[in-house]
């Protein structure tokens, strides 16, 4: 059985030899270790055995989604960037008619990923003033560079568009303790920039999902509603509504929809599951989340493919030996009894320039494991 058709078929809820392994976003197709781009982490020598094991040993489920050509409205933008030390700095300015708003952004040089030091969004002001600017249209759809990574991974996996919700969309605009305050504050105007935020993604979805049909989807961005940081009625009145929505229009194209959802599950996944969702990731284990794999496969595996389980911080940081045994209770709950099916995959991936030792022997572990299907 082929990777991809490993991965097809547990989505479809039919028999496989083996539980797919992902290592989430890691798959050794975006991260090149021959760039030598500066700030390019993957160049370090301790990338490359992990990078050789996820491109050739994982069923790879690479993230890609299309480009879009919009028509965009004549606001005045700036934007400008600077290197500070080991760091570049990113500025952007927009005038709206009701005033300027801006965003600050930092990408340093030896971790993978940025940091927004300044939100465009900071009060109900900055939130109207946003509202004030004209809705871009979207005009063209390009489809390319999914079609040439589906054709480069062959039968070594699939590729999986990615989507930001409106909520996702929305709550990046603020600062986190902004954003909460805000949402709980001031939900009309909170609904109004939803509202703004999804007929853009609805109509990106529709236009993916004809030109796409049946392929994975991953929606990012129902977490930012659930416990703590919001009580379980504003996630069924900021996330049900638009990305059951959003669901339908996937399902109608044949493809499947994967939620990304971290930390609390229990007060929301009867609200996932009702959404018409296919997938769940990452399914957290407590501390960090706050039900059991074994719990939401006895519950909802029939409808709902689980992703996960295995957190980044284990991977990095536990004994093997120790390790070993986590990956094992992951395998046997995710897949206890009946269910859809089950995709071994950690909550995130490393992002420093230096690859742990440990690391590496722990993601090996993984697909070791399921390789062997011991359960």
């Amino acid at each position: 059985m082929t990777n991809k058709e490993r991965l097809m078929r547990t989505l479809n809820g039919q028999p496989v030899d083996r539980p797919p392994v992902s290592f989430y976003e890691l798959g050794g197709y975006h991260q090149d270790p021959h760039d030598t781009h500066e700030y390019n982490i993957y160049s370090h020598p301790s990338w490359h055995d992990l990078l050789t094991l996820a491109r050739t040993r994982t069923d790879k489920i690479v993230i890609n989604s299309p480009r879009f050509t919009e028509n965009e409205k004549d606001y005045p933008v700036i934007s400008t960037q600077e290197v500070i030390g080991d760091s570049i700095h990113y500025i952007t300015e927009i005038t709206t008619p009701r005033g300027v708003i801006t965003k600050r952004a930092r990408r340093d040089k030896d971790i993978d990923t940025g940091w927004t030091l300044e939100h465009f969004l900071k009060n109900a002001d900055d939130a109207r003033a946003y509202l004030s600017l004209p809705e871009d249209e979207i005009c063209d759809i390009d489809i390319s560079q999914v079609l040439k990574c589906e054709e480069d991974i062959g039968t070594t996996g699939i590729a999986s568009i990615d989507i930001g919700d409106a909520i996702c969309v929305c709550a990046e605009l603020f600062s986190m303790e902004d954003y909460l305050v805000f949402a709980l504050t001031e939900r009309e105007l909170f609904l109004k920039l939803l509202e703004r935020a999804h007929r853009k993604i609805l109509k990106r979805v529709q236009m993916t999902a004809k030109a796409l049909p049946g392929r994975l989807y991953r929606i990012c961005g129902p977490e930012y509603a659930s416990p703590p940081y919001l009580p379980p009625s504003l996630f069924r009145e900021y996330v049900v509504p638009f990305d059951t929505e959003l669901i339908g229009e996937i399902h109608k194209s044949g493809g499947f929809a994967r939620v990304h959802s971290h930390g609390n599950l229990a007060d929301i996944i009867g609200d996932i599951a009702a959404m018409g969702a296919d997938g769940l990731d990452p399914i957290e284990p407590p501390p960090q989340g706050d039900v059991s794999l074994k719990f939401v496969r006895e519950k909802y595996g029939e409808q709902l493919v689980l992703f996960g389980n295995i957190e980044l911080v284990e991977i990095e940081t536990l004994p093997e030996d120790v390790f070993r045994e986590r990956v094992k209770q992951a395998l046997s709950d995710g897949m206890y009894g009946q269910g859809r099916g089950f995709v071994l995959m950690p909550s995130a991936s490393p992002i420093s320039r230096q690859l742990p030792t440990l690391a590496y022997r722990n993601y090996l572990t993984m697909v070791e494991l399921a390789e062997r299907a011991w359960y």
